[in-house]
């Protein structure tokens, strides 16, 4: 029942700082004005996260909680990266002001942190093991660039749906990694970019 009550505080605490970042650059935001805005004492703020962008990183668990579950149980990756492109463009006001900041402890490496784990431990249950170096190192090169090209789509006003993004992402795995996917029919059956009708 306590637990219920403080994911309610902090949900609460999140829908504030996303308010607030509809005018406000994140690396702007302080804690008095998100408290401020929530109705709550400041040490209520702070005994739930350690700062800003604490509360940040714990709203993107919770918006990408669905999308992470799904991309490893029985989805492919390609259906993953849609889910996970139509919770940002959902969400669009948070991320865009989110993504703005390169601060220490940014979103920006909160997501790198989480793809990197996501991808490391789909490859794990997978095969058995952990990447080797080679692959790892791979692995870590392509997600640095995945985040950096969805904080591109995400600052440019997200020209591109979500399913054409997705598809982009997985062409860009590198071979080894993608020919591991594939043997696992991860990857997604088509190798076409999706028509206009068929993302309607």
């Amino acid at each position: 029942m306590a637990q219920e009550r403080g994911e309610a505080i902090q949900y609460k605490l999140a829908d504030a700082a996303r308010r607030c970042m509809r005018d406000t650059p994140v690396d702007s935001l302080t804690v008095s004005r998100i408290v401020r805005e929530a109705g709550v004492a400041r040490q209520t703020f702070y005994r739930h996260f350690a700062d800003k962008y604490d509360l940040i990183n714990w709203y993107f668990d919770k918006l990408l909680l669905e999308s992470f579950e799904h991309m490893g149980s029985g989805r492919t990756v390609r259906e993953g990266y849609e889910r996970k492109f139509a919770f940002i463009r959902q969400e669009r006001v948070f991320f865009r002001a989110a993504f703005r900041s390169n601060a220490q402890n940014s979103l920006r490496d909160h997501d790198l942190e989480l793809i990197l784990r996501f991808f490391t431990d789909l490859i794990r249950s997978k095969t058995g093991q952990s990447p080797d170096e080679n692959m790892a190192f791979l692995l870590e090169a392509y997600c640095c660039g995945a985040i950096a090209m969805t904080v591109k789509w995400v600052l440019g006003g997200m020209p591109d749906s979500p399913a054409l993004l997705a598809f982009r992402m997985v062409q860009a795995f590198p071979a080894p990694l993608a020919e591991l996917f594939r043997q696992h029919g991860l990857l997604g059956e088509s190798e076409q970019p999706p028509t206009e009708a068929s993302e309607k």
